[in-house]
């Protein structure tokens, strides 16, 4: 009886290999989801004290061009301003992890505020659901004449590869985009930097301004488990694989 060839030595060499990348990158993916957590609860911590501090006057024009979002958005502000009458725009929105008062679909409503300076600032009014779409569904929703605003600086975000196209018709953007909008609109925007308004609210309570609350998801450990344990997974079926590798060898 002729003696079965033996396995080629080479034919461990392409699955370690491949098993030592796949541990790599799965071990890498769980040690990033940690760096991620860590990230995270900064972030949280940032946005809470932030959020907790009482409103300062609004910056004045000449520091505008100075302003970072890095160190100066979610800043509480405040500042008298007169909004420009029937001008508005809006912003669609699923939902928002910051403010949990908002639920469902809806729109946040857009629109120029003129200081006293005669500068523009771009204001977020607040939020009107689906039905309260339209001017006229929001009786007294406009305020008349300056009003003392309270609102937290937020810097614009930019259309995506994904980002729907906007409904020019019906002057609705999905994504926070002012750029777009004040060139749309034609309006006057003087500053880097809009407000979200969290007071007064408007007579007939449309739109609705209100406070942000910091309730971000954070799974990031889940995910780092997960991710580790496919590693541990791997690692025990190459062990397998390599100890009835070595029997037939």
């Amino acid at each position: 009886m002729n003696a079965s060839p033996a396995e080629p030595r080479g034919s461990i060499v392409t699955p370690t290999a491949l098993t030592a990348i796949g541990l790599a990158i799965l071990i890498g993916l769980g040690i990033w989801q940690l760096e991620r957590r860590v990230w995270k609860h900064n972030l949280i911590a940032t946005l809470n004290a932030e959020l907790a501090k009482k409103p300062v006057a609004l910056p004045p024009r000449a520091q505008w061009s100075k302003l970072k979002p890095d160190s100066h958005e979610f800043r509480r502000v405040t500042f008298a301003a007169e909004f420009l009458p029937g001008q508005e725009a809006l912003v669609y929105s699923a939902g928002s992890a910051l403010r949990p008062d908002v639920k469902g679909p809806g729109y946040w409503v857009f629109a120029p505020a003129r200081l006293a300076d005669g500068n523009v600032v771009i204001v977020d009014r607040g939020f009107v659901p689906t039905d309260r779409k339209e001017p006229a569904s929001r009786p007294q929703g406009a305020p008349h004449g300056v009003v003392s605003i309270v609102g937290i600086m937020r810097w614009p975000e930019q259309s995506g590869s994904f980002t729907p196209a906007p409904d020019l018709k019906a002057g609705v953007w999905y994504a926070r985009d002012l750029k777009a909008i004040v060139a749309a609109k034609h309006w006057k925007d003087d500053a880097p930097f809009y407000v979200d308004q969290e007071q007064p609210v408007p007579p007939g309570g449309w739109p609705k301004p209100g406070r942000m609350v910091v309730s971000l998801p954070d799974n990031h450990m889940q995910y780092a488990l997960t991710w580790f344990g496919c590693a541990l997974a791997l690692a025990f079926i190459y062990a397998r694989w390599l100890a009835r590798h070595r029997q037939r060898a």
